[in-house]
């Protein structure tokens, strides 16, 4: 069961870039707005009528912001930006995190705690069955229905518990991955700026390029800069072990240690 952690948390950091872009295209489009000398006009009075018009008046108050949404279509006749592209090796990045490895390692550690919690639960739970169909001959049939039904019961309580746990262990991965992921995305737009990058492509949409183009390395030094580690909030306490314990045999006949009720 520890195995599925690891791909499970590749899996999901896998799909990073598609997820930053979420927010908008700011990931994807880190540069736009920098280009010089298109809307120069126009910021010191509104457009008059005999003017060219390009824009509204609240227009030119973009391009000095990064942009949120997508940016503000093109005028007729103006052509787009020259692109300026990156590659990321997201997989890369990965291997290289600090923050990306303790979380796998960590939750891959309680996955494999709570597999040996469910192991010694259904041991305890074969004992129990094996022990009630050894003493089945001894027991009145309410007897018998009482004993199957607290072992039901235990059974049922312990299976509750260790989902629990597991839903536990999947949401504090889940969390960890997310503030990993708003910190790559928060480098890669750093880093494409810095370079005046305003494209940024994962390595398998590329089929060729150049050393230069990569900025990986960059990227992931940054990344461990930045966030070295996660804190991840303590385990529960391991409780379904200790609930589960079978209880003792009780004698179905007549010797008279545990009176009956009436």
């Amino acid at each position: 069961m520890s195995r599925i952690v690891s791909a499970a948390l590749a899996g999901l950091l896998v799909a990073l870039p598609a997820a930053a872009q979420q927010g908008g295209q700011q990931w994807f489009v880190p540069g736009q707005g920098q280009q010089p000398g298109q809307q120069g006009q126009g910021q010191q009075r509104p457009p008059q009528q005999g003017q060219q018009g390009q824009r509204p008046p609240a227009q030119p108050q973009q391009p000095a912001q990064r942009p949120v949404q997508a940016p503000p279509p093109l005028a007729p006749g103006q052509p787009p930006p020259t692109a300026v592209i990156g590659i990321v090796d997201v997989p890369e990045i990965q291997r290289v995190s600090s923050a990306f490895t303790q979380v796998r390692e960590e939750i891959e550690r309680r996955r494999a705690s709570l597999n040996d919690d469910l192991q010694r639960e259904q041991l305890r739970w074969r004992e129990e069955q094996q022990r009630l169909a050894t003493e089945r001959g001894a027991m009145t049939p309410e007897q018998l229905r009482v004993r199957e039904r607290e072992l039901q019961d235990r059974i049922t309580d312990s299976q509750r518990a260790l989902r629990d746990r597991a839903a536990s262990i999947e949401q504090v991965a889940q969390g960890a991955l997310r503030e990993i992921e708003q910190a790559l995305g928060t480098v890669i737009r750093q880093v494409a700026s810095s370079r005046s990058v305003n494209i940024v492509l994962p390595r398998p949409l590329v089929i060729f390029n150049e050393p230069p183009f990569d900025l990986t390395t960059e990227v992931a030094a940054q990344l461990n800069r930045m966030i070295p580690s996660v804190t991840l909030p303590a385990e529960a306490a391991p409780a379904p072990a200790q609930a589960a314990q079978p209880q003792p045999a009780r004698p179905a006949g007549g010797q008279g240690q545990q009176p009956r009720r009436n």
